[in-house]
């Protein structure tokens, strides 16, 4: 179990990146994933967030190649993007 105060911290700093698209897609991120994050899912995500929002944007939508460090299941469910809300 997660310290609930750890994840409010993550969830500020997943949704208040510096720009709405970052927000959208970070923060995004969190909200549908994080109830089931392990201790060692949420080290990685708030590895992740030292990142700069531009990196973590290009690794998820792949026009850069993603550190080792951050490849694996989760940057592979990010990449999924299933969980962005688009207007319709």
């Amino acid at each position: 179990m997660i310290d609930k105060t750890r994840l409010r911290r993550l969830k500020f700093r997943a949704w208040h990146r510096g720009t709405k698209e970052a927000d959208l897609m970070i923060g995004g991120f969190f909200d549908a994933h994080a109830a089931s994050f392990t201790q060692a899912q949420a080290d990685l995500f708030e590895a992740l967030l030292e990142e700069e929002d531009v990196d973590i944007m290009a690794w998820a939508i792949g026009t850069l190649p993603c550190p080792a460090r951050y490849e694996g299941p989760m940057m592979e469910a990010m990449r999924r993007l299933d969980y962005v809300p688009i207007a319709k």
